[in-house]
């Protein structure tokens, strides 16, 4: 099988495979349903997420294309067939959903700013007293991958070694026996340059992570831990250690938004 990454787009309504790979999300959950039979049409209410940055500029885009007219539609999931019909899609804010999660921890307070590594970007959305400031947030090409790339073009030029993602991923997570000291030294030293670079890169966007509260968010936060509370640029800082929370603060959001709207 071809584990072959599907090219970072900002906007994913330009690719029907972003719906695709929906869809099999939708069949993989409704795996665990148990009483549904052949001949139903499930009702989906499927809550979805935007960059902070983008999502005044997509979010109607994405709601009409992930709803795909309300038709129902035929799926074909490990040998079994479903019948879904989305009856409604709402598109909501990555950052402020995973922070949706830990709401009490934050509300009071003043300034923190949510930190969302991930594969292509790192996001970043400013909250006051548990509420977002929109006039400060935005999305850099920062994510993991972008890393990976790079350490696996030096270590190829400077010592003429081939690693795949695997192995970067194995020196990160300091399973560093299997590998040459040297190989391992750049690694470790390029990962440390990137945090440092990200959190920099905060900064001068003029939120200080010394005197701001930094929630880390997202797969690539994860990965990167040790090396992050190792930054001499921080001040309190914690981690979402959930790599699904901003898929449950969809759900979060989505329930505060049906009962504003009296559904």
């Amino acid at each position: 099988m071809c584990e072959k990454r599907i090219p970072y787009q900002r906007d994913k309504t330009q690719d029907y495979r972003f719906f695709i790979l929906t869809l099999f999300a939708i069949a993989m959950e409704l795996e665990k349903k148990e009483q549904i039979f052949p001949e139903d049409v499930v009702q989906i209410e499927l809550p979805i997420g935007l960059p902070p940055k983008h999502y005044a500029e997509l979010c109607e885009k994405y709601e009409a294309f992930f709803k795909a007219e309300g038709k129902v539609l035929e799926l074909d999931y490990c040998g079994k067939a479903y019948y879904i019909c989305i009856k409604d899609c709402r598109a909501f804010m990555q950052d402020l959903a995973a922070m949706a999660t830990i709401t009490n921890e934050i509300k009071e307070i003043p300034k923190a700013v949510g930190i969302d590594i991930g594969g292509y970007t790192a996001d970043y959305l400013l909250m006051r007293f548990g509420r977002p400031d929109l006039t400060v947030c935005d999305s850099m090409e920062k994510g993991v991958i972008t890393m990976y790339n790079e350490i696996i073009s030096s270590v190829n030029s400077e010592y003429d070694m081939l690693l795949e993602d695997a192995d970067v991923d194995s020196i990160i997570r300091g399973q560093i026996q299997y590998y040459d000291e040297n190989v391992v030294r750049l690694v470790e030293s390029m990962v440390q340059d990137f945090v440092t670079d990200l959190l920099n890169s905060i900064r001068e966007r003029g939120i200080d992570p010394k005197t701001t509260f930094v929630i880390f968010i997202g797969g690539g936060a994860l990965i990167l831990k040790r090396f992050l509370e190792k930054v001499d640029r921080l001040g309190k800082f914690l981690f979402i250690e959930d790599p699904k929370a901003n898929a449950k603060g969809y759900g979060i959001l989505y329930q505060v938004y049906q009962s504003q709207n009296g559904k």
